[in-house]
């Protein structure tokens, strides 16, 4: 079974950054699309930020400007750099892999910003 993983979650304080990163093996070809989703106690997943294999990048309206999506190009590996967290950021992130004949999720990893 393809396992996508990330890592870099945790605790912060408001105001602070984490970096997530997601890997996925090399097994997986014909990459499209990486993002990144969350999803917050209570609330639907939803669109955290993406990037194309072109570089092409859009973000959710309320971390523009803080979060910033980048990939490594020869290897199948996406980050997430976040910073000035907010409470409101608190969820799980899910990283995901799109190819032409599929998805790949990774099983999440918790990120709470609390004082």
């Amino acid at each position: 079974q393809v396992q996508v993983m990330e890592s870099g979650g945790g605790l912060v304080q408001p105001g602070g950054s984490l970096r997530l990163s997601c890997s996925g093996p090399g097994s997986i070809s014909g990459i499209t699309v990486m993002a990144w989703y969350r999803q917050a106690p209570g609330k639907e997943r939803e669109l955290a930020a993406r990037i194309t294999m072109g570089g092409s990048t859009d973000y959710l309206d309320s971390v523009r400007g803080r979060f910033s999506i980048s990939r490594d190009k020869t290897r199948n590996l996406v980050h997430l750099q976040m910073n000035n967290l907010k409470f409101e950021d608190t969820a799980v992130y899910y990283c995901l892999m799109r190819t032409s004949w599929g998805d790949y999720w990774g099983q999440g990893t918790q990120v709470t910003v609390s004082s």
